[in-house]
């Protein structure tokens, strides 16, 4: 065993005692899959630290993480109640998926397989087959278990006669075991992420049945973001959030992260080019602290890269835009007509 396999094997080893899952005996395939077990305590995100995405966030606790930690108060209510076999988070990209996946990670206390579609590849015929199975048996083994696949697009996508033999098989290989998940009482969910709902095999969505469009944020979800991304930041006195989040229609999760780096940048360059030519400064700053001017409005409008602009005082206050929906995406995942037919249409 090579000094990188002994490590990989401490860490799965590691990972799984710490989940209260100590002298399991895994077979080959449950051992390369459990090297993608994802331990709580690795994950520094809780949904605390999303803004804008408050309705979601109390389903996800209400419907998947009550379930799974308290599954006798849910059985003994109606065999009807349950966590979901299968979670979907779409919409736009940079607008919160994968951080919700993360923070359901940290919360939900289930053992969390982050299964990307390249582990579950292999050159030799069958054994894709084999590291399904062995997924599935693995979360059996340690549940409650969710299973995250990021872009689940790009792995389950709608099967087509062009499909290579090898990857029709892994599919329904991956369908199979996810049924039979469905007639017994396991804890087990698959979750997956994607910004293209539309190309997901209609036989996986219907598998799916619990769906959560994560769209681009309004006025109100972005002024919440940007408050959660400046609250450890110095601002000025004048320092207005909710202008900033008036001004960016548009912007993803991520796209506001991106303008506050840039913006809180500026300052920074400020400091460091008022001292690049005296290294003494310098060094009594990197013992005594650093003294830089607090956030101003017009670090977002000079950032670099920045496409905004300060409002005109004589110009209308910035109304807030209507939320945007996903429209083409939620004609497909919520009109379903019976057997594999999709219905078409527009919103009114």
């Amino acid at each position: 065993m090579s000094p990188s396999e002994r490590d990989a094997e401490t860490k799965r080893t590691e990972v799984l005692k710490k989940l209260g899952h100590k002298g399991l005996k895994l077979d080959e395939y449950e051992k390369t899959i459990s090297k993608e077990v994802v331990h709580p305590d690795n994950i520094h995100v809780h949904f605390t630290d999303i803004g804008g995405l408050d309705p979601i966030i109390t389903s996800l606790r209400e419907s998947i993480i009550y379930p799974l930690l308290y599954p006798a108060l849910f059985s003994s209510t109606s065999s009807l109640l349950g966590a979901p076999k299968g979670v979907l988070l779409y919409g736009p990209p940079g607008c919160g998926k994968t951080m919700l996946a993360r923070a359901l990670a940290k919360e939900s206390g289930a053992t969390f397989i982050n299964i990307p579609a390249s582990v579950l590849t292999n050159k030799w015929f069958g054994e894709s087959n084999k590291l399904v199975a062995g997924l599935f048996s693995l979360a059996r083994k340690t549940q409650p278990s969710i299973i995250f696949i990021d872009e689940i697009d790009s792995f389950l996508r709608e099967r087509s006669k062009d499909d290579h033999e090898v990857t029709g098989m892994m599919k329904a290989e991956f369908m199979t075991s996810w049924d039979g998940l469905l007639s017994g009482s396991d804890q087990i969910m698959v979750l997956g992420a994607t910004n293209r709902p539309n190309d997901i095999d209609p036989a996986i969505l219907r598998r799916m049945p619990k769906r959560f469009a994560v769209g681009l944020p309004n006025a109100d979800q972005r002024f919440k973001i940007l408050s959660l991304m400046l609250k450890d930041t110095k601002l000025e006195s004048n320092f207005s959030i909710r202008l900033i989040a008036n001004q960016t229609v548009g912007y993803s999760g991520s796209d506001l992260r991106e303008l506050c780096r840039n913006a809180a940048m500026m300052p920074v360059r400020e400091c460091m080019r008022s001292m690049a030519d005296d290294p003494e400064a310098m060094a009594k700053a990197q013992i005594e602290g650093f003294n830089m001017r607090p956030l101003a409005l017009s670090d977002f409008y000079e950032a670099e890269g920045s496409t905004l602009s300060p409002p005109d005082p004589e110009d209308e206050p910035v109304q807030p835009p209507p939320p945007k929906v996903v429209r083409e995406t939620r004609t497909r995942i919520d009109e379903q007509e019976s057997g594999d037919e999709y219905q078409s249409g527009r919103e009114s």
